[in-house]
């Protein structure tokens, strides 16, 4: 679970998934090959509001967060369950995300740490490898994919999260050691495009005597705008190519408002925490190379904490206001990028759905829109829960919906190669939907049809259709189906809309991808339950593969 927040003299935060120090030797790991298409070309950059690749093309990143490495397990969650880890690496792909944050703690980057929670029937490949040498791996192969990668300091330790960048046991000149042990062990390696210096710094105790985390205040021990500045230029001593991805605090003073002293100016106007950057258009963070600062706020839901907002009776109206005050007015000043580290809800409450929904269209659409990673791809955040279900394998289709329009896939991710979501059912309209064409027949020529199963378990098994137009028209709206033996049956699928009846499988195109061009594939996802079949009789639009 994750509680980050705090409002005025009321704080109910305690935040989950984590990033520590590190004292492991700089080691060499084989860098993957610079990302390309959805997530740029080369290491990046900012440009005013802007993220550039090093043509210069503008970039959105559009992640998601995978945690656990924060937690005493040291390694990321979901390694026990019957899903392998490549396979879930690949759904995220598939369905859009071009980026992953990875939280991560000092306990698991230590010598001698040890990963526990992982399946080794199904990831016999992790057997043995050190928490550090399963982040290499992963890492290698999210690269792979055309995704980039994100390191987050969440965390000193797997205990807890702390209000400031250090602790009695982790001191800060260690906080920065072990960054630049980081920047060391992936500088050639493109794929980790930054650091995010330490997740959701934030108020403690009461003014006036403060104790947390403060923007501007000019005191070493507690401002984190000047933390930033000497952690961020320390790693870019060692990698001049990473961003620095810096969050904001919760009150700006470092203390909660007391709001029985009497004291007005004891009372400040808080905000999440880590989402509350205010006070860096006045006091920004300074780095020694240019173009790599991007600021990262964190943004919640009633599932998280019910701020007094969300009883605004103009609410959903007067969020974007809210949001504009806390940290878009730097997007829209063109002061810097905004990168949302995290937001997420249960969806529990209506109100949060609305939430969402406003959030994502303040973002704004296309590559030129505010970047963003998700929190979380894990079903197991307590307050928030996960685009994973609870198999770590099926997908909650209420919150991708939401999310879909605003996805840019990495190129490599497995579906399309072109900026086009990927998901079992059509999302809510949107406008960058392209409008439907009219209907055209079966391909001239046929299609052909490849099966690769990606994964099974005792009572089911997940596999990948791909569908080829080997025919000389664009097929619109296009249409695949299949036959399975008696006794199989769907459970979820991707990149259409699947649907079962008897035997027959039909996939759909959504209503964002309905055209298949002569020479294009779709490659078409699902899980179901019974004995490992291969689709048969595949048809596209009538013709046989």
């Amino acid at each position: 679970m994750h509680r980050p927040s705090a409002l005025g003299g009321a704080l109910a935060a305690l935040a989950t998934a984590a990033a520590g120090v590190l004292v492991a030797a700089a080691v060499s790991t084989t860098p993957a090959a610079a990302a390309t298409g959805g997530t740029g070309t080369g290491y990046l950059h900012t440009s005013g509001n802007k993220i550039v690749d090093s043509t210069g093309a503008t970039v959105r990143l559009t992640g998601i967060n995978w945690f656990g490495m924060e937690t005493d397990n040291r390694t990321f969650h979901g390694l026990w369950s019957s899903n392998p880890w490549r396979s879930q690496l690949d759904t995220m792909a598939r369905l859009g995300y071009n980026t992953l944050r990875i939280p991560y703690s000092n306990d698991a980057l230590k010598p001698g740490a040890t990963a526990t929670g992982i399946n080794d029937y199904v990831n016999p490949d992790l057997v043995g490898l050190s928490p550090l040498q399963i982040l290499d791996r992963v890492i290698d192969y999210t690269g792979s994919k055309g995704m980039r990668v994100i390191l987050d300091r969440h965390r000193p330790t797997s205990a807890g999260q702390s209000p400031l960048w250090y602790t009695s046991g982790v001191s800060e000149a260690t906080w920065i050691a072990d960054w630049k042990t980081l920047a060391q062990r992936y500088a050639n390696n493109p794929t980790v495009i930054g650091a995010d210096l330490h997740n959701e710094p934030h108020a403690e105790g009461t003014n006036p005597a403060a104790t947390g985390a403060c923007w501007g205040c000019g005191d070493t021990a507690r401002d984190w705008r000047l933390a930033a500045e000497r952690a961020g230029n320390a790693i870019l001593g060692v990698q001049p190519n990473w961003l620095i991805f810096v969050e904001g605090v919760s009150c700006p003073s470092g203390g909660l408002s007391n709001v029985w002293d009497g004291d007005p100016s004891n009372d400040e106007d808080c905000g999440w925490w880590g989402g509350n950057l205010s006070r860096a258009g006045q006091f920004p963070v300074r780095l020694n190379v240019a173009n790599r600062l991007v600021y990262s706020p964190h943004e919640y839901a009633t599932s998280v904490y019910h701020q007094a907002w969300f009883d605004d009776p103009t609410y959903p109206a007067n969020m974007p206001g809210i949001w504009d005050k806390y940290w878009g007015y730097l997007y829209k000043q063109n002061i810097a990028p905004i990168m949302m580290g995290e937001f997420g809800t249960t969806l529990q409450d209506p109100k949060d759905k609305v939430w969402l929904q406003n959030l994502m269209a303040y973002t704004g659409t296309g590559v030129t829109g505010m970047s963003f990673t998700y929190w979380s791809w894990n079903p197991n955040s307590g307050d928030t829960g996960g685009i994973a279900n609870d198999d770590w394998t099926t997908i909650n289709q209420a919150k991708q919906d939401i999310l879909q329009p605003y996805l840019i896939p990495p190129v490599g991710g497995g579906g399309n190669p072109t900026p086009t979501p990927t998901v079992t059912s059509s999302p809510s309209p949107s406008p960058t939907s392209p409008s439907p064409s009219p209907t055209t027949p079966a391909p001239s020529g046929g299609c052909t049809a490849t099966y690769k199963q990606v994964n099974a378990w005792q009572g089911g098994f997940q596999g990948e259709l791909t569908v080829k137009n080997t025919g000389t028209g664009t097929v619109n709206p296009w249409s695949v189906t299949w036959a399975w033996p008696s006794g199989v049956t769907l459970a979820s699928g991707w990149n259409a809309t699947v649907r079962q009846s008897g035997t027959t499988v039909t996939a759909a195109a959504p209503d964002w991808a309905k055209s298949l061009a002569a020479g294009a594939s779709v490659t078409i996802g699902f899980t179901a339950n019974g004995a490992a079949s291969a689709p048969g009789s595949v048809q596209l639009n009538g013709t046989a593969c």
